[in-house]
Formats: structure tokens, C-alpha cells, sequence
């Protein structure tokens, strides 16, 4: 097994373990003994030796704004529902993303959201650390910053509801992470600018009787 494939199936692991902590509402054993579900500075501090700068600015962001993981890995840190999040994780690892401009993607935020199938090309073509799940009725988006993941869901929401080519989203983009980095008025990465959805899922269709055996053995 090649070590960057030994590096995706800890990641998948690691991201398997914090949903299920997430989801139980337990404390793991790397959490605070005196306060369940919670680690202390000095234990994330410890955690995060090894980790990216931009990870490490991303889990203290998140720790200040909202509180401390409520589970975590060496490879990531896990939230469930803060704010308008439904879960984020930090990851321990950074990937390139050039659009707009230079930077890593760390930290991957969803939300409940449905979107027409017809859209998701176009969607895929705005922004590729935008990611719609179809079945489980998601959304997210990964970057490194929060207000960058408000900007990126936001101008797909006006991609899905017609309001905006793929085009023009890209150059509001551009111009709205230009702004929140000068630290000048940048709304749209300030919040959600749509309201919240429910009833996302979709569990699609099942073939015609004939057309397929069953998906059990």
C-alpha cells in the first residue's frame, strides 16, 4: 500500500470515529476527564504539535468562537452543531487550492441543503471544495477560514437558484475574498444569506422491477 493511500484511510477513519462521537454525544479518551466531551488548551496544544499552521489558526478560530472539539484525532478536529453548522472538522493536512488566489483548504463546514441534480455541474465548476451529497441532503464547503466558507456556500446557493452564472459567482468570489482580506465590508462572508433548509435528503428511486437483483448478497 502506497503511503499516500495509508494517509487517506487513516483520514477516513479518523473522520468515522468523530462522526460517531459526534453523533453519541461521548467524550473519547483524548477528551477532559473533568468537563466530558471537551479538551483543555494544553491537551489540543499537544494534539496539534505536528499540524499545520493554517490548521492550528483554523481549530483555535473555532475553539474561541464555539468552543472546544467536542471530539478529536491527530488528524482532525470535530464539531457538531454550532451556529449555522451542522458539523465542521479541521483536518491536519492541507490541500492546495489556487482559486481565487493561493492558499490551503483545512477546514470543511456543512450544512442541510438541497439542490437540482441538473445543477451540480455547474456547481462542481464554481468551486471544487464545494461538495453537494445528493442522498444525505448536504452541503459544504473547505477552506481555511469561516467567512471563506459562508462566501463559497452562498454564491452556490445563487448558482443553484438561477441568480447567478457560474461566471459572474466566480468573479463576485474574487472580489468578496479580496475585500474580507483588505478587511473591508466582504457580506457575504459574514453569514448564511439564505435561510435554512430541512427535509434535504434524497433517497432517489429504486429501478424497475427486472432491471437489477438485489443489492444484498
Amino acid at each position: 500500500m502506497q503511503p499516500t493511500m495509508q494517509h487517506t484511510t487513516r483520514i477516513a477513519r479518523a473522520l468515522a470515529v468523530a462522526v460517531l462521537a459526534l453523533t453519541a454525544g461521548t467524550a473519547s479518551a483524548q477528551q477532559m476527564k473533568n468537563e466530558p466531551g471537551r479538551m483543555n488548551q494544553a491537551q489540543m496544544q499537544k494534539m496539534m504539535g505536528g499540524w499545520p499552521q493554517a490548521s492550528k489558526e483554523a481549530v483555535m478560530f473555532m475553539t474561541n468562537k464555539y468552543g472546544p472539539p467536542a471530539a478529536m484525532t491527530s488528524d482532525m478536529a470535530a464539531w457538531g452543531k454550532t451556529g449555522p453548522w451542522k458539523r465542521t472538522v479541521v483536518f491536519a493536512r492541507e490541500y492546495p487550492h489556487e482559486f481565487p488566489m493561493h492558499h490551503t483548504d483545512v477546514m470543511q463546514q456543512w450544512i442541510d441543503y438541497k439542490a437540482p441534480p441538473e445543477m451540480y455541474d455547474e456547481l462542481a465548476a464554481y468551486d471544487g471544495s464545494v461538495v453537494l451529497e445528493r442522498t444525505s441532503g448536504e452541503m459544504s464547503a473547505r477552506c481555511d477560514k469561516e467567512g471563506a466558507n459562508f462566501l463559497a456556500l452562498n454564491l452556490a446557493h445563487e448558482i443553484a437558484t438561477g441568480k447567478r452564472t457560474v461566471e459572474d459567482a466566480r468573479k463576485m468570489y474574487g472580489e468578496q475574498a479580496t475585500a474580507m482580506k483588505a478587511k473591508q465590508p466582504a457580506p457575504y462572508t459574514e453569514r448564511l444569506m439564505f435561510s435554512p433548509m430541512s427535509n434535504t435528503n434524497d433517497a432517489d428511486r429504486a429501478l424497475a422491477p427486472g432491471m437489477t437483483g438485489s443489492a444484498r448478497p
